[in-house]
């Protein structure tokens, strides 16, 4: 017998028409990598206005690399886990849309994820600043920082730093599922970071049902949640896969 708040979780997702999933950092710490929020995380580490804003890339992009070096060491040996694989089994079984991520680990495509919107990019490839020339992300040299284009400009990760706009394509994807979306599962986010944390709203304003998956009560919880399921995500996901009759892929 599953959790009530699993089973009407489970009854929402079957009879909605147009479920979406917006994801954050906690989904991924089951895989390993610490919220970078969080003490142990990246920003306990180092001051994110001092690394992770883009005018601080442009005035001193070697000392930024040694961050995003750190920071790669955290993403290199993760693995989906039982959250990603479930998010994954509910698309290929036509339950959810799609995903919406604000991580840039690219774990939801490994783990079989088809239409995932990076709303904050991802780190699989590289471009130069200057001239916006792509390279893929292991071609990049990084024995010297920062790794420099054969136009002499820094290159830097494809995902977005504090300060910069949000992909426009991504951004417009986002708009177009928010608008749709019947239900939204929204999984290991307190989604305060703008304007992610617009999307939400969004969704609630155009009566979308709101199902949120945090062990942990957040600002979306009074305000914007229909229902909470207080469940790490690698429990809660693959429970409701379950109630719905279904196996992990």
């Amino acid at each position: 017998m599953w959790p009530s708040v699993i089973e009407e979780a489970a009854k929402r997702i079957q009879a909605s028409s147009w479920a979406v999933a917006l994801t954050g950092a906690g989904i991924s710490v089951e895989s390993g990598i610490p919220d970078f929020r969080s003490p142990g995380g990246l920003w306990s580490k180092y001051d994110p206005m001092e690394y992770g804003d883009i005018r601080s890339f442009r005035a001193n992009p070697g000392k930024v690399w040694r961050m995003l070096i750190d920071m790669e060491h955290m993403l290199i040996d993760a693995a989906p886990n039982a959250a990603h694989y479930a998010l994954a089994t509910l698309e290929r079984e036509g339950f959810l849309k799609g995903v919406i991520t604000q991580n840039v680990d690219s774990l939801h495509q490994r783990a079989g994820s088809r239409h995932v919107v990076e709303f904050h990019g991802h780190g699989r490839s590289a471009r130069c600043d200057w001239c916006g020339r792509e390279v893929p992300r292991e071609a990049l040299k990084v024995q010297d920082v920062p790794p420099r284009c054969v136009c002499g400009g820094p290159m830097r990760p494809n995902f977005v730093f504090f300060g910069e706009d949000i992909p426009r394509a991504a951004y417009l994807q986002a708009m177009h599922m928010m608008e749709r979306c019947d239900v939204l599962l929204v999984v290991g986010t307190s989604a305060t970071v703008a304007p992610a944390s617009h999307l939400p709203l969004m969704a609630k304003d155009r009566g979308a049902f709101v199902i949120e998956v945090n062990p942990n009560v957040t600002d979306l919880t009074s305000i914007h949640t229909n229902l909470h399921v207080p469940m790490p995500a690698g429990q809660a996901l693959p429970a409701m896969v379950s109630a719905l009759g279904l196996s992990l892929e």
